[in-house]
C-alpha cells in the first residue's frame, strides 16, 4: 500500500514538474554607451543629425533595457523597461530615475496559427528598431524617427502559409499615447512573403495624429556573406509629411567582424516643410565578442535647400560628419 502511495505521489510531482516546464520565465535586455564627435563642427555648438538618440557629443550613455517574458502553453506576458537618455526618448518619457515601460502586452496563441497581443508594442514599421542591439548601424535612420516608435492596442497576427503571414492592428492614434481621450483610432496592417514585409497604417491626422502612411520592409541574401536590407516609405498628414528610401548593404569579412553602409535619401514634402531633402550616409564597423558588439561609425549628412549646421569656422552649411564607437552588450 506504502509503495502505492509513494508511486502516485511520484507521478503525481513529475505532473508538477511537467506542467511547471510549461511555463518559462526568461530575463533578457542591452546596456548601451558611446563616444560621439563631430568632425565638420565644433563638438560645443550642439550640432545634432536631427534623427532619434546618439544626439550627444562626448561619452555619453544610450538605453539600458530588461525584458521579462513569462510564457505558458497557450498564453504570456511582456514587460520591457528602459531607462537612459535613448529609453527617454523612445517612449517619450523623462522619468528616467523610476524606470520607463518601453513594452507591456500579453498574449494569446488562440491556435497555431493565430496570437492575438494586447498592450503596448514597438511598431511594425520601417527596418530599424528601438534595442540597439537588434539594428545594425548604431546611429537612427530619418525614416525609423519619423515614425511611430510604439502602439498601444490589439494585433492579431496570422499565419497564412509557409511564407505569407499578415498583422491587423487598431491601436491609440498616437505612439505617445497610452490612452485614447478624443475617440480617435488608428489602424495597422502587414502583409509578409518570405521575410518582405508591406505596412500600412491610418489615423485621421487629427490632434497631432501621423496620418497615412505606406512602408516596404525587407532584405535579401546576395550571397553567405553578403546581406541587402531595403526599407522605404511615404507618409502623408493633409498634405505633408515625408517619403524616403534607404539600403543597408552589408558584408561579413569573418564571424566576429562585419562592415554595413546605410545608404538614406530622405525628404519631406508639402508647402510647410520647403521640400526639404537630406543625403544620409552612415558606414559603420560590427566586432563581437561574445555577447559585446563594439561598433565604430562615420557618418556624413547633407542637406539641400537649407543650411541647418555650422562648420568649424562658424558658418553655415549643409553637412555634418561625425565619428562614433559605440559599445552594446546583451544578455
Amino acid at each position: 500500500m506504502k509503495k502505492i502511495i509513494f508511486t502516485l505521489l511520484l507521478a503525481s510531482g513529475l505532473l508538477v514538474n511537467a506542467q511547471e516546464e510549461e511555463k518559462k520565465l526568461t530575463i533578457s535586455g542591452s546596456v548601451d554607451a558611446y563616444y560621439q564627435t563631430y568632425l565638420s563642427s565644433p563638438d560645443n555648438s550642439g550640432p545634432s543629425f536631427g534623427t532619434a538618440f546618439a544626439g550627444k557629443s562626448g561619452f555619453a550613455l544610450g538605453m539600458a533595457n530588461v525584458i521579462a517574458s513569462y510564457e505558458g502553453e497557450k498564453a504570456g506576458a511582456v514587460l520591457d523597461l528602459v531607462t537612459g537618455p535613448k529609453g527617454a526618448g523612445a517612449t517619450f518619457n523623462s522619468d528616467i530615475v523610476d524606470g520607463i515601460v518601453n513594452q507591456a502586452y500579453v498574449y494569446w496563441n488562440v491556435s497555431e496559427n493565430t496570437t492575438l497581443t494586447f498592450g503596448r508594442w514597438n511598431t511594425f514599421l520601417g527596418y530599424e528598431v528601438i534595442a540597439p542591439a537588434a539594428n545594425f548601424n548604431y546611429s537612427t535612420s530619418y525614416l525609423f524617427s519619423s515614425g511611430p516608435f510604439s502602439h498601444m492596442g490589439l494585433k492579431a497576427d496570422f499565419t497564412l502559409s509557409e511564407d505569407f503571414s499578415l498583422m491587423l492592428a487598431i491601436t491609440n492614434p498616437w505612439d505617445t499615447n497610452d490612452t485614447s481621450m478624443t475617440g480617435e483610432y488608428a489602424f495597422g496592417t502587414q502583409l509578409g512573403y518570405k521575410g518582405q514585409f508591406l505596412n500600412l497604417y491610418y489615423d485621421s491626422g487629427n490632434n497631432d495624429g501621423l496620418g497615412f502612411e505606406i512602408d516596404y520592409t525587407g532584405g535579401f541574401d546576395v550571397s553567405e556573406s553578403f546581406f541587402l536590407g531595403i526599407n522605404a516609405a511615404y507618409n502623408d498628414n493633409d498634405g505633408s509629411g515625408f517619403y524616403g528610401v534607404a539600403l543597408y548593404p552589408q558584408l561579413a569579412t569573418s564571424e566576429s567582424f562585419s562592415l554595413g553602409l546605410r545608404s538614406e535619401i530622405y525628404a519631406l514634402h508639402g508647402d510647410a516643410n520647403n521640400d526639404e531633402s537630406v543625403l544620409g550616409l552612415t558606414l559603420t564597423g560590427s566586432y563581437t565578442v561574445d555577447n559585446l558588439i563594439i561598433k565604430p561609425e562615420f557618418r556624413l549628412d547633407g542637406w539641400d535647400n537649407t543650411d541647418p549646421y555650422f562648420d568649424n569656422d562658424g558658418m553655415a552649411t549643409n553637412s555634418l560628419s561625425a565619428f562614433t564607437i559605440a559599445a552594446i552588450y546583451s544578455f
